[in-house]
């Protein structure tokens, strides 16, 4: 278990999610705005909060230059209007931004040197496409540290169905095919909007304002999906269809400890229960997952059979299915991103990891005889992230 005070996930918001490129809605938004608009939409959702109290904000970003620079913690308090006693850092690990912004938060309340913080990522592939702006050591490729393949995230995934053939493309064009049916539900249900908060954005055709994400297709079928391109190798797996796409977005949360956000009359939609990161092979990056997950539960003295929702990141629809096989669950069960993932949503890199834990936190509000819950992604250059989490809401029967 996390040792030392409860830590408490409060709230969660996030920007709807663009498509990345001059097509998508956020073109010509700073990706530093997406980050100030939606943390000052968590703001406003905590009217009565002394913003004073508040007392770091870590801001994530894959690519940190240009409007996703200048130590976006600071840039973006002082951008929203927080008082200026407020500091806040950059952070980076790669897809897994976000989830290092809390759980790096996290671990500063859990030893008391903070009691209220904020954290979250921002990722404007539009203007950052990804490896664009990355100078690679040459060394990984001349002294065979790495292949030269685990550079390209779908090539990595094109190495997992490689070494697990059961793995099959139908499998995966089946996943996701289910996730773009989950997400149109969820829409339909309003399971989604309530922790959207809408953007105005500048076009050629004057001022719009985005408040819902613009990548679902819904009507996705087996047939349409069968045929797509496969871009990272001829006649390969990885399909437009099967893996998240480009897309432009924020996430934030609040974070405090349990004492704290009593004291405050703040809510507690989870309980941080353990967290890890774990490292594998950058050639098949994407079964990070896995060992993030196992060390996890090993630290929250749990099995995988108590986790009764599961928020898994779909960069790619096989890197799921292999969590999935390993585990021993169904690639339809349930419990598995209930609202849907990236394959439809889209996975804006270091804001992602936040984008499932307000997912999470949404779905064990409904769900009470749920008590506990995991958020886990795969990280490029090989590493996984997991959290676990606990359902404040829980009657106490299984």
């Amino acid at each position: 278990m996390l040792k030392g005070n409860s830590v408490v996930f409060v709230d969660g918001v996030r920007t709807p999610f663009g498509k990345a490129g001059e097509k998508g809605a956020f073109w010509q938004t700073r990706a530093d705005d997406l980050v100030v608009k939606a943390l000052q939409g968590l703001l406003d959702r905590h009217p009565n909060l002394d913003q004073s109290l508040i007392e770091d904000v870590a801001i994530a970003a894959a690519t940190q230059s240009g409007d996703q620079g200048i130590m976006l913690g600071r840039t973006a308090a002082l951008l929203a209007g927080l008082p200026v006693t407020v500091p806040g850092y950059a952070i980076d690990r790669w897809c897994a931004g976000a989830m290092t912004a809390v759980t790096t938060i996290a671990s500063a309340i859990a030893t008391g040197a903070n009691d209220l913080a904020i954290a979250g990522g921002v990722e404007h592939m539009g203007h950052h496409p990804i490896g664009a702006e990355f100078d690679p050591n040459p060394r990984f490729v001349s002294e065979k540290l790495v292949d030269p393949g685990a550079l390209s995230m779908g090539e990595t995934a094109e190495r997992i169905h490689d070494r697990y053939p059961a793995l099959t493309k139908e499998r995966s064009d089946a996943y996701a095919v289910r996730c773009q049916e989950k997400v149109a539900s969820a829409y339909a249900d309003n399971k989604i909007q309530p922790d959207l908060i809408p953007v105005a954005y500048p076009s050629a055709q004057g001022w719009g304002q985005l408040d819902r994400d613009e990548h679902p297709r819904p009507g996705t079928s087996m047939e349409g999906l069968k045929d797509l391109k496969t871009p990272f190798r001829p006649h390969g797996r990885i399909t437009a269809g099967n893996a998240s796409p480009l897309t432009d977005g924020a996430t934030v949360c609040l974070l405090a400890s349990e004492d704290k956000a009593k004291q405050l009359g703040l809510p507690i939609k989870m309980r941080m229960v353990s967290f890890a990161f774990v490292g594998v092979e950058p050639e098949v990056m994407g079964l990070g997952p896995i060992p993030s997950t196992e060390k996890a539960l090993s630290k929250a003295g749990l099995s995988i059979d108590e986790i009764g929702l599961f928020e898994i990141n779909e960069a790619f629809a096989v890197q799921v299915i292999a969590f999935l096989e390993h585990f021993g669950i169904a690639d339809d069960d349930d419990r598995v991103n209930m609202y849907g993932g990236a394959i439809a949503l889209g996975h804006p890199l270091a804001s992602s990891g936040v984008r499932l834990m307000i997912q999470l936190a949404s779905q064990f509000e409904d769900r009470p005889d749920v008590r506990y819950g995991m958020t886990t992604m795969c990280i490029g250059l090989g590493q996984g992230g997991t959290v676990i989490w606990e359902n404040p809401h829980w009657n106490g029967k299984a």
